[in-house]
């Protein structure tokens, strides 16, 4: 069997397995219900919404250390986008 495969560039053993699979008997069908299943509902709870996150009323404050120098600029939460793109100009 070995050589017959190797002759055909087949693997060992999958020919081995699709021997097997054909000495086996075929399985009987399965004959389906004609009556088809009904619904069942199932209950779900509503999903309640994500809360929004609470405003922080900590100011968002921030060191930048350049060797011996240190920077510390804080910023109101309420300005967080002006802090964001000053951060990003800072870290070109």
């Amino acid at each position: 069997m070995a050589a017959v495969a190797m002759a055909h560039g087949i693997n060992a053993n999958l020919l081995r397995r699709w021997v097997h699979e054909r000495a086996q008997p075929p399985v009987e069908a399965v004959t389906v219900s004609e009556k088809p299943a009904g619904f069942i509902e199932l209950p779900m709870p509503m999903p309640t919404p994500p809360a929004p996150p609470a405003p922080s009323a900590e100011p968002i404050r921030i060191e930048v250390r350049r060797g011996a120098t240190t920077i510390a600029v804080t910023w109101l939460p309420s300005a967080a986008d002006a802090c964001a793109a000053w951060m990003r100009e800072l870290l070109r």
